[in-house]
């Protein structure tokens, strides 16, 4: 049997109190039935084929488990579904707690908004591109960091097969889809995705091109959801130093400045012509 590494599962955020309480229970309930079943920490890694740090880590609440550890500590502690029943909890907190709280924005939200000054949105992100970005962060992301962020992007993906499902209007900048972060093929791949994703009737997809003689995005990106409450949040650069707004006059300068951006840019339609020919020449 091959032994996991002590590095498998993730590190917990000791600023999310959400989920050091979490992984804090998880490890006492796993440390409290290997206990019951008088198993040494080194005992029950044999059993699991995990190395007995990791135990340790988990029972302390320092590591965010896998969900294939839980299933594996469940059958050898012969906890009858306890321990694994814990995995839907375990799932959700292994994300970082901002993108949590964007996720729940989002899937709150009946319409988005989004401009983006020199990136593609993390909904639009194939795995590949997504991958691509994490792994050229500096300071360094792990191995195992990566895996995590990504994940949690992904998961966030999600809110495109919501019912009723929300509005989106995204607006790219050409350069962004020309620049080929990870290669040619990923490029390819996320061109694909855009193409895909554009076809959806409760999606816009604009192409601002680099050629524009006025612009009115030059203050950075826009992001703006709106809920079903009536209520919106908003987030730009150019506005209130980048802080998450609501305030409705501050929200309608970015409803202006995301007009004449939509204005300015190529139409949904010219917009897709022009991505299949970015594609075909990749």
């Amino acid at each position: 049997m091959t032994e996991a590494t002590e590095g498998d599962g993730w590190e917990v955020d000791p600023d999310d109190e959400q989920g050091a309480a979490v992984i804090s229970m998880v490890g006492r309930q796993l440390k409290a039935r290997r206990e019951a079943m008088g198993l040494r920490v080194p005992e029950l890694g044999e059993a699991m084929g995990y190395g007995e740090g990791l135990i340790y880590k988990v029972e302390a609440g320092k590591r965010i488990p896998r969900p294939e550890f839980l299933d594996k500590a469940d059958e050898a502690l012969e906890a009858g579904g306890l321990i694994k029943a814990m995995k839907s909890d375990v799932a959700e907190v292994r994300y970082p707690k901002k993108v949590r709280d964007l996720a729940r924005m989002e899937a709150r939200a009946i319409d988005v908004q989004w401009y983006g000054a020199h990136d593609i949105h993390g909904l639009l992100q194939t795995e590949g591109y997504m991958r691509a970005l994490f792994e050229m962060r500096q300071p360094a992301y792990t191995p195992g960091e990566v895996d995590r962020v990504t994940a949690a992007r992904l998961a966030r993906q999600s809110v495109f097969a919501r019912e009723p499902a929300p509005a989106f209007s995204f607006v790219l900048e050409e350069v962004t889809l020309r620049r080929p972060l990870g290669g040619r093929m990923v490029l390819r791949g996320q061109l694909e995705r855009l193409l895909e994703i554009g076809q959806l009737r409760n999606v816009s997809l604009q192409v601002m091109p680099i050629d524009r003689e006025e612009h009115a995005g030059v203050d950075g990106s826009i992001t703006m959801l709106r809920f079903g409450d009536g209520t919106a949040v908003g987030r730009s650069p150019g506005v209130a130093a980048g802080r998450p707004i609501d305030d409705p006059k501050q929200l309608r300068v970015l409803e202006l400045r995301y007009g004449m951006i939509r204005a300015q840019a190529l139409t949904p339609r010219e917009s897709r012509a022009f991505t299949e020919q970015l594609l075909g020449e990749t």
